[in-house]
This record gives C-alpha cells, sequence and structure tokens, in this order.
C-alpha cells in the first residue's frame, strides 16, 4: 500500500498527496567521481542542552560526526564550517573551531576520507573592523588554526571586508597578504548577496565585469597558492564566463544550487567541479549521478541529478539565505537526526508551505530515502500547525 499524507498548500488549501519516489540503493563501496565533489555539511543541534539557543546554542556531536561519515561513505569531500554550518548565522567562531577540530580529526579514522574548513573573519565584528590590518589578523587566526589541525583552507568571503575595503586594490592586497602566508593552497568562495546581504559589492564593485577582473587578478597574482574558486552567485552563464577565464590548473567549483546539474556536466570543452550545500541534502542521488558521469554515462547522470534541481531551487528560494532550514528538514526526515532543531532556532526561518512543498520535491527528486519514517514525522511535524 502506497504512502499518503495530506498537506498544505500556499493557498491554505490541504490535499492528499500520495508518495511515487523510489529510494535509491546505497552503493556497494565507495562510489568513485571525476569531479572533485565537495559537499558543504550542515551541523546538527542539541535541543536538550540547548539553554540559550540564540546565544550559545550546543551542537550534538556524536550526530554532526555520524552525518559526515555519511557524507564520506557516498564519496564526497566535504567542505567544513561553511555557511551550510550556519556559520556566522547561528555558528561563532568558537564553535566553528571545534566543528574543525573534531572534523580533521574524524578524518583521519576514515581511509581516503578529505575535508577542506572555512576560513574567514567572523570572530571580528564588520562594525568593529577599523582597517584592512584588522581583516588580514583576523583571516591570518583563522587559517592558522585551520593549518595548525592539519586541514586545508577555504577562504571565505569577509563581511568586515566589504565594510572597510574601498577599492579593488584592497582586496588584493588583503588576498595576497593571506594567499602568500598560506602553506597549501587554497580554494577561494565567491558569494552573492543573496546568500548574505552584508557581501554586496565584493571585489570592489557591484558590476559583475569590474568584480571578475579583480578576482581573476587576484588568482593570476597568486596562482600558484589557489586551488580553485566556489561561484555562488546563481547565475550559470557569469560561473561559465568566470570558468573560460581561469588560468590553467585553477578549478572552478559551482556553488550555483540553481543549475549545478549543467555545470557540472559541462559543456564539451570545460566543467566545473562542485562545492555545493545541496549535496548535504541529496547525497545519494549526487554520488548515483557523479559516479555514472564518471563512467561516461551521462543518461543515468541525468536522469538521476535533474530531479533534485527542482527540489534545490525550492530549498534556496528567496530569502536564499535561510536555505540551511530545508537541509535540516530533509536530514530529519530521512532519520540522520531525531529532531527538527537548528541552531538559533532557523527552522522557524521557513513557513509550513514551504516545508510541504520541499516534502513533495523530495518525493519526486527520490530523495526520501526511508519513506514510511519520512511520512511518520511528517505527520508530527504537521500536528504542531494543527494539521491532523
Amino acid at each position: 500500500m502506497k504512502n499518503s499524507i495530506r498537506l498544505p498548500a500556499a493557498d491554505g488549501r490541504i490535499s492528499e498527496y500520495e508518495l511515487t519516489g523510489v529510494p535509491l540503493q546505497p552503493p556497494s563501496g565507495v562510489p568513485q567521481f571525476n569531479r572533485i565533489a565537495y559537499a558543504a555539511a550542515h551541523v546538527v543541534s542539541d535541543p536538550f542542552k540547548d539553554t540559550n539557543p540564540w546565544g550559545v546554542p550546543a551542537l550534538d556531536w556524536d550526530a554532526t560526526m555520524a552525518f559526515r561519515h555519511h557524507l564520506w561513505r557516498l564519496g564526497f569531500k566535504i567542505a567544513e564550517a561553511m555557511d551550510t554550518s550556519q556559520r556566522s548565522m547561528g555558528l561563532d567562531w568558537a564553535g566553528a573551531q571545534e566543528l574543525i577540530r573534531r572534523s580533521l580529526a574524524e578524518a583521519r579514522t576514515v581511509p581516503g576520507a578529505d575535508l577542506a574548513c572555512g576560513a574567514g573573519t567572523d570572530q571580528l565584528d564588520p562594525a568593529a573592523a577599523k582597517s584592512l590590518d584588522d581583516v588580514i589578523s583576523a583571516y591570518e587566526e583563522q587559517v592558522e588554526f585551520v593549518e595548525k589541525h592539519g586541514g586545508r583552507a577555504i577562504m571565505m568571503a569577509s563581511r568586515a571586508l566589504a565594510r572597510v575595503a574601498k577599492s579593488p586594490d584592497d582586496y588584493a592586497k588583503v588576498y595576497g597578504r593571506i594567499l602568500g602566508q598560506a602553506r597549501d593552497k587554497v580554494v577561494l568562495h565567491w558569494l552573492g548577496d543573496m546568500f548574505d546581504p552584508q557581501l554586496a559589492g565584493y571585489w570592489g564593485s557591484n558590476d559583475f565585469d569590474a568584480a571578475l577582473d579583480t578576482v581573476l587578478d587576484i588568482i593570476e597574482a597568486n596562482a600558484d597558492k589557489v586551488e580553485g574558486i566556489k561561484f555562488s552567485l546563481l547565475d550559470n552563464a557569469k560561473e561559465v564566463r568566470l570558468r573560460d577565464r581561469l588560468p590553467e590548473g585553477v578549478l572552478c567549483f559551482t556553488g550555483d544550487d540553481f543549475n549545478y546539474a549543467e555545470l557540472i556536466e559541462g559543456d564539451g570543452r570545460r566543467h566545473s567541479h562542485a562545492l555545493l550545500g545541496i549535496f548535504d541534502a541529496v547525497a545519494p542521488s549526487a554520488a548515483k549521478a557523479l559516479a555514472s558521469l564518471a563512467n561516461e554515462d551521462t543518461s543515468t547522470f541525468r536522469s538521476v541529478i535533474e530531479p533534485t534541481v527542482p527540489l534545490s531551487r525550492k530549498i534556496f528560494e528567496a530569502p536564499t539565505q535561510f536555505y540551511k532550514a530545508g537541509v535540516v528538514f530533509l536530514a530529519w526526515l530521512n532519520g540522520h537526526q531525531e529532531h527538527f532543531s537548528m541552531l538559533g532556532g532557523m527552522q522557524s526561518a521557513r513557513g509550513i508551505a514551504h516545508y510541504a512543498d520541499v516534502f513533495r520535491l523530495a518525493d519526486k527528486a527520490n530523495v526520501l530515502d526511508k519513506p514510511e519514517l519520512a511520512v511518520a514525522r511528517m505527520k508530527a511535524f504537521l500536528s504542531v500547525y494543527g494539521i491532523d
């Protein structure tokens, strides 16, 4: 007998929905990819220890680490302590340090496990930043911490730098200083203001062409220290323009949670690698698709990955910065954590109609791994809103 559930729509009407999705079978071994694929991983809160959830939120470290093992088993690298982990939106630098330390130690227990860690300036209140030297010091502290614990850095965009920089040259100075000191190659991160409004005008201009020239100048001046750049503007044409102009050996990591399928597949000349928050939510499907692409089976790649795109676009719809709620919602539905509670109570950032749409689209994308559990949990969730 098929699973069914009564779900609300945006107009307030409630109707019966019958599930049609077919869960994927887990792979027999760790899949192999021909694209570098980072999954930006979320963190699991601990609601029983969360006595001050807006000030000092508590984490469930066992569940948080278990989810990283889930991603490693599926062949992914992990982008740790990034915005998917609610960095600067619930997870402060003190919490990020503990997360980075624990994850790096955990990775050493898993053959082949790999991760890179977000290093930014979030210990520096943007309003307190008075100079470029303040920003440089904050970046230095975080990169040094990552490297001290044996990690590689992803240089996150800085709210403080966006506030104090007066010109593209200021960005060149800061990035040149940090990259010049880095022990290993670094991944840069171009995060659009749809993800964080405080990053408007990053690279010294609101004009894309001018910003593109600036970031390419920075990369070319430091090409021996740049592994690649994650591009998160949700615009595939702009990503292709960046990708086509990168120096030889510098990689483009798509962070486009709207258009990742076509960007990863490529245009026959070039392709993007991936560093995506949506891979947290659709990991089994993404792993199967990427493994198929590595076997030159583009038909299976498309048939598996393309149904996840409408789901991702719903999760990342405006206000995009609240996408973390949809990611954690699916982790709960799929049994990776025992509750739907987030740092700072961010689960409240989306409404019930949004979550109902995510449920429907997750089913259509075949990413409800345990449909009976998902239905039971969704019914319990809906009951809080008075829907029996």
